[in-house]
C-alpha cells in the first residue's frame, strides 16, 4: 500500500529530525554540566604560630621609698632608667598566653631625710626577669588588650658604692600585675603599650664610715614600655 509506506517514511524523516533537535539542545547543557564543578574543597585553614615577640622602650619608674633600719628618719630614693626590653609570649589558646619579659637596668641610690647628706649611696644593676600569665581580649577586631599577673625574681649585680663604703642589695622575689594592648597592623605586625606594677622590696646591708647598717628598699617599680609587636 504506497500511502501507508508514504506515511511510514514521513514519520521516519520527522523522528530523525526530532532527534537531531533534541542532540543539538542537550549538548549544551552536558557541556555545562561537565565544565561545573559538583563540589568544591574549602581552602585550608593556616593556624597561625603560637609565639610572639616584642621590643619596647622601657621606663623603668621606681618609689622613692626605703629605709637605714638604725637610723631614724632616714630615707631612700632611686633613678628612673630607660632601656631596651625584650619580651617572648607564648599563646596556649587564643586568648591565655605566658609572657617573660627580659632586660637589665640601672639605678642610683641616693640619700634622703636625716641621711640626704650621703646625696648618691650606691650604683646598682637590676635583672628583673618577669613571668606573667595573660588574658587576651578578642573581640575588637585590630585592637586587642590583655591584663596579666605573674612573679619576678630580680638579680642585683655590679654594685658599685659612691659615699658608702660598701653596699649588698639582696636577690629577691616580687608579685607582679600588668595591663597593656596590641594594634595589629596585619597578621604579624603591630604596636604595643604595655604597664606592669612590680612589688620589689629588697633587702640591703650598707658600710658607712666602717659601721655595717641593714635597711629595706622599698623599689616597687611601674614598668611603662612602647614597642613593636611581631606574631609569627
Amino acid at each position: 500500500m504506497p500511502g501507508y509506506a508514504l506515511t511510514l517514511n514521513k514519520l521516519s524523516v520527522l523522528g530523525t529530525l526530532l532527534a537531531a533537535a533534541a542532540g543539538l539542545f542537550a549538548a549544551p547543557a552536558l557541556a555545562a554540566d561537565v565544565s561545573s564543578p559538583v563540589f568544591k574543597a574549602p581552602a585550608p585553614v593556616v593556624e597561625q604560630s603560637p609565639w610572639q615577640i616584642r621590643l619596647r622602650a622601657l621606663a623603668v619608674i621606681p618609689e622613692d621609698s626605703g629605709s637605714v633600719y638604725a637610723i631614724p628618719g632616714s630615707g631612700l630614693e632611686y633613678s628612673t632608667s630607660i632601656v631596651p626590653e625584650l619580651d617572648i609570649t607564648y599563646y596556649f589558646t587564643k586568648n591565655w598566653a605566658a609572657e617573660l619579659i627580659l632586660g637589665v637596668t640601672p639605678h642610683d641610690i641616693n640619700g634622703k631625710g636625716t641621711i640626704g647628706s650621703l646625696n648618691k649611696i650606691a650604683e646598682v644593676w637590676a635583672l628583673p626577669p618577669t613571668l606573667t600569665l595573660q588574658y587576651h581580649f578578642t573581640d575588637f577586631g585590630a585592637f586587642k588588650p590583655y591584663v596579666g599577673a605573674g612573679i619576678n625574681y630580680t638579680f642585683f649585680y655590679d654594685q658599685k658604692a659612691y659615699s658608702a663604703d660598701s653596699i649588698d642589695v639582696k636577690d629577691t622575689f616580687g608579685w607582679a600585675l600588668q595591663a597593656g594592648f596590641d594594634y595589629m597592623f596585619d597578621e604579624h605586625w603591630g604596636f604595643n603599650v604595655d604597664v606592669k606594677k612590680l612589688f620589689l622590696e629588697p633587702d640591703f646591708n650598707v658600710t658607712v664610715d666602717g659601721d655595717t647598717l641593714s635597711g629595706k628598699a622599698n623599689l616597687n617599680p611601674w614598668l611603662v614600655g612602647v614597642g613593636v609587636t611581631y606574631r609569627f
